[in-house]
């Protein structure tokens, strides 16, 4: 089978006394015509690894081979068949939509119509305005479309949603969702987890240079054993210990998030009597409690001991 994106034994060490090794001998295959989606902290290593992967950075070991092709004797072969949006795409703003798409369309032996690729991104009635006149969010749908618009098997998104309104946000989902349903294959780099669980049929989290699991977003959460997070603060002059609410009966696992104590459950009808009980027998008032399913923010929390957006010593990119 030829995948999308193979990565060996892959590595990265920054020169420096000592050496940082942002990415620690990483093994990823992604499956072609899927959306796999890239999560971690910053600091993480995902960054430098998907750089790698898009010719933007060199590894120290190992290899990454891109639909089966390497950097070091294919590279001309590979960058006409990706696209790549970073996060932050900076598009001369005196031109207008359609000319940025045309001049991007110049840059491949082959592609797509620019018109068609705008009608893509719903974008036909500012094709002929200029870029500096248009909203973030139509701004950042240009930046999909021009690394839509060589007509790429493999399309590189990093946080393309980051910064959006809801409605721009689902704009681009639907791009996305249209992409891999013709066939075409996504990396896509976020930090909502809405996101990641809407869009991509399996997911790699990322953490210290390694990656920690990978699976469906389903099979991941699904592997807490705990369908639910209760979630709640007390008030009193004895605080709880770091592990209340343990031994109670459906408690899968307890952490500490932000202010909040946080109950992973089976059984959240079970759970929450036992606990308002364990919180009156210790003399303490409970300020607040709410519930909710568990997502790839808990899993990701179980791999890793701290939260997502949490820095943490010994992370680089």
């Amino acid at each position: 089978m030829t995948y999308a994106i193979e990565c060996r034994q892959l590595t990265r060490t920054w020169p420096g006394n000592p050496p940082v090794e942002a990415v620690k001998g990483i093994d990823l295959q992604v499956e072609q015509g899927i959306c796999f989606g890239v999560l971690g902290p910053n600091g993480a290593g995902k960054t430098t690894t998907i750089e790698i992967c898009e010719g933007l950075q060199t590894a120290t070991s190992g290899e990454a081979l891109i639909l089966g092709m390497s950097w070091q004797t294919d590279a001309d072969r590979i960058r006409q068949q990706i696209g790549i949006s970073l996060q932050e795409t900076r598009l001369s703003e005196k031109l207008t939509v359609l000319e940025t798409l045309t001049l991007f369309r110049s840059f491949f032996h082959a592609g797509l119509d620019p018109v068609a690729v705008i009608d893509r991104v719903s974008l036909r009635e500012k094709m002929h305005a200029r870029i500096k006149t248009l909203s973030g969010g139509q701004k950042q749908r240009v930046a999909v479309a021009t690394a839509l618009v060589g007509n790429p098997q493999l399309l590189f998104l990093d946080e393309p949603t980051t910064g959006l309104d809801p409605q721009s946000r689902r704009d681009l989902w639907r791009v996305i969702t249209d992409f891999r349903e013709g066939g075409g294959t996504v990396l896509l780099t976020t930090h909502y987890m809405d996101e990641a669980e809407r869009l991509c049929d399996r997911v790699a989290i990322f953490d210290r240079g390694r990656i920690l699991a990978i699976d469906s977003p389903q099979n991941l959460i699904r592997g807490l054993g705990a369908e639910h997070v209760v979630a709640f603060t007390v008030t009193g002059s004895q605080q709880p210990a770091e592990d209340f609410g343990a031994g109670l009966p459906g408690v899968i696992a307890v952490r500490l998030e932000s202010h909040q104590r946080c109950l992973s459950v089976r059984e959240p009808h079970i759970a929450i009597p036992a606990l308002l009980d364990l919180i009156n027998r210790g003399g303490m008032q409970l300020s607040s409690l709410t519930t909710r399913q568990a997502t790839l923010e808990d899993v990701f929390v179980h791999f890793a001991g701290h939260g997502l957006n949490e820095v943490t010593e010994g992370n680089v990119r």
